[in-house]
């Protein structure tokens, strides 16, 4: 049995054992990845460790402990009331205004992880706080970001017009792009009618007030004042009165309950805490599109200065990091670097490559784009893989267009993934959930975006030739 085979076995028994005896999978693959990198692919330390996600361990540290100060100083509170006032009260039209806010930021440059890193914390506050599904609220953070990513302007938009240009590739950077969009904006409204969003449409608009007034449930026209304030009430649709009840948890998928943030003047209120905070905010957002810093070593400086100023409200921050999710993340990642050192990779990549029906390579070139993409850096499996259409691409019987466009979106939508960047993103920005719940979910949505998207896109944009 060949060394990139039995890699590939491994990887599948590192996901069997996790899933059936609740081992947490990173530190899983850290394991197989010393067992195999010594064992198989002859790999000294220094060989294991160079698939070590260093940059995403900083982000995922960085943006989580930052996020965790928001919350325990009532910035994200604030900012949660600052939308429902945005959108007149409507909360079916948040996740579309995160969809969009990714979308124009990575459009105008930012790299999709950075954008993803700044919207979902805030994007999935709400959610918890609303009742709103996080599946839903975090695919809408990653589908807006990649359906931004392509644009002429874009970092992946430029990266792949770049390789298409140094291969001497017929090249259209206006499609790709609208190709792209025009994906991830099908999923998200796909996503959105299945996971809750017709549920939010029918709630209607809710009154956001500081005297404890209850949100209006479905086909109520009149609404009757608490006679306390309540931490939080609870609508059905159809029902004509509403009863404050305790803050249910996040559901895990779309629901009618209406969590609103705690109706005190003091929830509203911009303390010099919060002032800093989103000041804090601001200049991440600053640090990470205009002066290209990286987002997790800004997030953590931030995060560092307003431990200082206000100690009280920081004390229980790094305790919630989400550890977990980082272990899992890099351990799993960590593997996915073992199988590029030994070439397991390029050796799958290879042998499809071989085949001498095009259309049938290009299919599967664009599977292997998604499954790769879903482990590993989605710009990296594009470099690798455009260059491997080369030679079929050359006999004419496949649009280079199409094609470059279809392995550019397989291999970039898969990022909903929570062993990606954005999905692992996504999962550890989550407030008050179930995260081997939240995990699951993400896994299994992946899983369908994966065995669904490159077939649907091989079909749409190389089968007909399309360049």
């Amino acid at each position: 049995m060949s060394p990139e085979l039995i890699s590939i076995l491994v990887l599948v028994v590192v996901f069997v054992i996790a899933t059936t005896r609740s081992v947490n999978m990173g530190a899983l693959a850290f394991a197989a990845a010393f067992a195999v990198g010594e064992l198989v692919a002859d790999l000294d330390a220094d060989g294991i460790f160079a698939g070590f996600p260093g940059d995403l361990f900083v982000v995922l540290v960085g943006v989580t402990y930052l996020f965790a100060i928001a919350r325990a100083n009532g910035t994200t509170d604030w900012l949660v009331h600052a939308a429902i006032r945005l959108v007149r009260g409507r909360v079916a039209l948040i996740p579309w205004v995160m969809f969009f806010l990714t979308g124009a930021l990575t459009a105008i440059g930012a790299v999709s992880p950075a954008a993803v890193a700044i919207v979902a914390p805030i994007a999935l506050s709400f959610a918890a706080r609303y009742g709103i599904s996080p599946l839903l609220m975090g695919a809408m953070v990653v589908h807006g970001a990649q359906g931004g990513g392509f644009s002429p302007i874009s970092i992946y938009g430029t990266i792949v017009n770049g390789i298409v240009e140094r291969e001497k590739l017929p090249g259209n950077e206006l499609f790709l792009f609208l190709a792209s969009l025009t994906v991830n904006l099908i999923i998200a409204a796909v996503v959105f009618l299945l996971f809750g969003g017709r549920k939010l449409w029918a709630m209607g608009a809710v009154e956001e007030e500081t005297g404890g007034t209850p949100f209006p449930a479905e086909g109520t026209t009149d609404t009757t004042p608490a006679p306390t304030p309540a931490p939080g009430t609870g609508s059905t649709p159809g029902s004509a009165t509403v009863t404050p009840a305790p803050a249910p948890a996040p559901a895990a998928t779309g629901t009618t309950t209406v969590t609103p943030p705690p109706e005190t003047p003091a929830a509203a209120r911009l303390t010099p805490a919060r002032i800093a905070t989103l000041a804090a905010l601001v200049a991440l957002v600053v640090a990470v599109l205009a002066f290209d810093l990286d987002a997790g070593l800004t997030a953590i400086t931030l995060a560092v200065v307003l431990s200082t100023l206000w100690p009280e409200d920081s004390r229980t921050a790094v305790g919630q990091i989400a550890w977990s999710t980082v272990l899992l993340i890099c351990g799993v990642l960590t593997y996915v670097g073992v199988l590029d050192e030994m070439g397991t990779i390029t050796w799958a990549g290879e042998g499809v490559g071989d085949i001498g029906v095009p259309l049938l390579a290009a299919v599967l070139l664009c599977y292997i784009g998604a499954i790769i993409s879903a482990f590993a850096s989605s710009v990296g499996i594009m470099g690798a893989l455009i260059p491997l259409a080369v030679p079929f691409l050359a006999q004419g019987e496949i649009g280079a267009v199409g094609m470059v466009a279809a392995l550019a979106v397989s291999a970039t939508v898969v990022d909903v993934s929570p062993f990606s960047t954005n999905g692992a993103l996504v999962l550890a920005a989550a407030p008050d959930v179930d995260r081997e719940r939240f995990f699951r979910q993400l896994m299994v949505y992946g899983g369908i975006v994966v065995a669904v998207v490159p077939a649907a896109v091989w079909l749409v944009l190389v089968v007909p030739g399309i360049g």
